[in-house]
């Protein structure tokens, strides 16, 4: 609806009525925050500068405390992105398109050295005030929810592999704190872009399931796509599909192995990995209690060794294995008739 190309009427709030609205939502406790982006007016500068005014306003003359996310407008000067590093508490650059080639493409106008720009400048303000924190007791907090970005996943042609690489070269090397992924949703005035007839909403489930396990779970990209297999499993989730592919990383021993091995095990999360290590220095692991912590056991099953799990030679086949959870995660039809069947 706002790309530049589209033939629609464009309409602007003032800074002093973003703000009056932002306060007013926030004293009914309708809001907890503002999340602010802009089309852009007249130039970089003119833009970044009205949201700069916007954070300013309600941060000082209105001693708002509730969490406010800007956009950084590429191009902007580094007065204005170093102001608004200190009024956000985040910001963020949307790099949209995953690589430069279809960016040229599809956005002419745009280029990635002008977008990666300001997320290095925020990187590299940002690390110097985390320096600075333990020298100076009242150094100012600069963007302490750090940077994130948005990737559009369909609207060109590259695949899982080249969209999580980028990802964690985001995380590494911009620091990061989040890559957000939305489906692409056709546009039908735009012959740039692919005409396709739904949103690809699981492979976008799947590119933040894969995200995830990037961030949290300790996985590198090369784990969950090859150059031989560069797109994502839309059937069963990153992990499930991980351990279906390397099938002598497992079983895991419960009551043996180290936390990053655990972690590695489909149906176990986090939070039960950790009750896990916990738990065991105190007592010998048995089914019950994995079913207790949490574990989703109708996954963990085949891929762990534990007291009260008996397998088969046949059951631990990948395939097998692949077959049985999809079965059990597919949705049954009710047996209840349609009142107009």
């Amino acid at each position: 609806m706002s790309r530049r190309s589209n033939d629609v009427r464009r309409a602007a709030f003032t800074v002093e009525e973003v703000v009056d609205l932002t306060i007013n939502f926030y004293r009914r406790n309708y809001i907890e925050g503002l999340f602010l982006s802009s089309g852009i007016f007249k130039n970089a500068d003119y833009t970044m500068e009205r949201l700069v005014r916007v954070a300013r306003m309600l941060r000082r003359e209105h001693n708002f405390n509730g969490y406010i996310h800007l956009k950084a407008i590429p191009g902007a000067s580094p007065e204005l992105l170093h102001e608004a590093g200190l009024l956000a508490d985040r910001l963020s650059v949307n790099i949209e398109i995953p690589s430069e080639p279809s960016l040229q493409k599809v956005a002419p106008e745009k280029n990635y050295p002008d977008i990666i720009k300001p997320m290095n400048y925020l990187a590299e303000e940002k690390a110097q005030y985390q320096d600075a924190k333990p020298k100076i007791r009242k150094t100012p907090l600069f963007l302490p929810a750090g940077q994130s970005t948005q990737l559009i996943v369909g609207a060109s042609p590259e695949n899982d592999l080249q969209i999580l690489h980028l990802a964690d070269n985001l995380y590494q090397k911009q620091k990061l704190r989040r890559v957000y992924y939305s489906g692409y949703i056709p546009i039908a005035t735009d012959n740039r872009v692919p005409q396709v007839k739904a949103p690809p909403l699981v492979r976008e489930n799947r590119v933040y399931q894969a995200d995830w396990l990037m961030r949290f779970y300790g996985f590198s990209v090369g784990e969950i796509v090859t150059p031989q297999n560069p797109d994502l499993d839309l059937e069963v989730d990153p992990k499930l599909s991980y351990a279906l592919r390397n099938p002598q990383q497992f079983p895991v021993d419960i009551n043996r192995d180290d936390y990053e091995r655990i972690l590695r095990v489909p149906g176990i999360g986090v939070k039960s990995a950790q009750k896990i290590v916990s738990s065991r220095q105190h007592q010998r692991l048995r089914l019950d209690h994995l079913q207790a912590i949490g574990v989703v056991v109708k996954r963990a099953r085949y891929f762990i060794k534990c007291p009260g799990i008996a397998t088969s030679p046949g059951e631990q086949q990948p395939s097998v294995i692949r077959a049985r959870i999809l079965a059990l995660d597919t949705p049954r039809t009710s047996p209840q008739m349609s009142l107009f069947g």
